[in-house]
């Protein structure tokens, strides 16, 4: 039988200043009597900032502790603002950034993945310090959990793997007896740990995966993420004109809009509640009242076209050096290291002497990739470029998508799906010639 939990996200848009995060107390005001869990991610742009701290530390420029006593000085703001000067919370959030200043005032680590997760980490951290605090200020009593104590990882620093055994053990020794406790529970996305208690990072963007993993642990009765739109949307209405919001969705289109780059939710987020049965609502913290989307087991039998971009890509075109075939013994191997890496494939294809993958250019994962490669392959790369998805689409549609582009892959899959790695061109047009006199 499942528990009466409740599991929200709510993201960084929703945390971002003061008046964000009393909204979201206003949304809680509702669920008084309910057992929740809150996962929240770091407060605004502050993950971004931070990895330019692990840069600057990194490159020994000198600028990392300027940039890091920026990212104080505006969570310090925030404060202020929700709880004046003399609050017992800033020890805490001080605490919480004296730990990266450790790390900074060290020789930057030779595992730069390492180093990312130990300083990045500290955006959750201090922002559901930051909430508790103020829940319980306005009388939301809440318990703060440190999600690295129950979510266990392997040791791949920036993408961790979760241990499910031991984290869904971890959940009933730790969370169990704590939602038998008044109030609400707020904890950290994004964030977990190694078996020596190192912390790791689940992925960009990875707190909706975080609240899919206590869903799933908890057996929670439904969980909702908390957004700056109305639900899930057939498009990225900053993008495209039109964008309309999809009521209902199976968990099956849900995983195939995610992994090919719908933004809303994170990719890994729907297996662990599809397993599970557990509903998903994408609702909004603008307008909480609005019914959001509901993504459950009840199938849909026809969607409009649905289209997702993801920029940042980088194509990978490996050939052998002999010109002798690209055989299974080759393929192997290039998966292998594709592991490896961690290199998160969109796209791929090969013919009889190449082998293409378009991958996220994420930091320099690919050109160690083709660097690793280089004494048995080929290997050109081509960034800057696009991947254009479209569900359920429609020719006059990828006509459109197409113009002003070169298509450098494409491929459909059935009758639903059509994927292309584009790069934009300029439109030519015809010089205008001189007028005789």
């Amino acid at each position: 039988m499942k528990q009466t939990v409740k599991v929200f996200k709510f993201g960084g848009a929703s945390l971002k200043d003061p008046t964000a995060i009393k909204n979201v107390a206003g949304i809680l005001q509702s669920y008084k009597k309910e057992k929740l869990v809150i996962v929240v991610s770091a407060m605004g742009k502050t993950t971004n900032a931070l990895e330019k701290v692990v840069e600057a530390h990194a490159a020994r420029n000198g600028k990392a502790f300027e940039i890091l006593n920026e990212i104080k000085a505006q969570h310090y703001q925030i404060m202020e603002e929700l709880f004046g000067k003399e609050d017992e919370a800033y020890a805490v959030v001080n605490d919480a950034f004296v730990e990266v200043e450790w790390v900074l005032e060290e020789e930057p680590h030779e595992n730069y993945d390492y180093m990312y997760d130990q300083i990045v980490c500290v955006g959750e951290l201090v922002s559901s310090k930051i909430a508790h605090a103020y829940f319980t200020k306005i009388g939301l009593p809440t318990q703060w959990l440190d999600a690295r104590d129950v979510i266990l990882t392997d040791d791949i620093f920036r993408e961790g793997w979760v241990q499910w055994e031991e984290t869904m053990d971890r959940a009933e020794r730790i969370v169990v007896p704590m939602l038998a406790e008044p109030g609400f529970i707020v904890t950290q996305g994004f964030i977990g740990s190694t078996t020596e208690n190192f912390t790791t990072t689940l992925g960009r963007e990875g707190s909706d995966y975080t609240a899919a993993i206590f869903s799933f642990c908890l057996d929670a009765q439904d969980m909702t993420i908390w957004k700056d739109v109305p639900g899930v949307l057939t498009a990225d209405p900053r993008v495209f004109e039109n964008a309309t919001k999809l009521d209902r969705l199976s968990y099956k289109e849900a995983i195939e809009m995610t992994y090919y780059g719908a933004k809303v939710i994170h990719p890994k987020t729907i297996k662990p509640l599809q397993n599970k049965s557990i509903p998903l609502l994408v609702k909004s913290f603008i307008n909480p009242e609005g019914e959001g989307t509901l993504i459950s087991n009840e199938v849909e039998d026809a969607y409009p076209p649905i289209v997702a971009l993801e920029p940042n890509q980088v194509l990978l075109q490996i050939s052998t050096r002999d010109f002798s075939f690209v055989a299974e013994h080759h393929i192997s191997y290039l998966f292998n290291l594709v592991a490896e890496f961690r290199l998160q494939v969109n796209m791929m294809q090969n013919s009889a002497i190449s082998f293409s993958l378009c991958v996220n250019d994420v930091d320099d994962k690919a050109d160690r990739f083709a660097a690793r490669i280089s004494d048995k392959f080929k290997v050109m790369l081509d960034r800057g470029l696009e991947l254009i998805t479209v569900r359920h689409y429609q020719e006059d549609l990828l006509n459109n998508l197409r113009r002003g582009k070169i298509v450098l892959l494409e491929e459909r899959i059935k009758d639903t799906t059509v994927q292309m790695v584009v790069k934009d061109v300029p439109v030519m047009r015809r010089r205008q010639t001189a007028q005789p006199n």
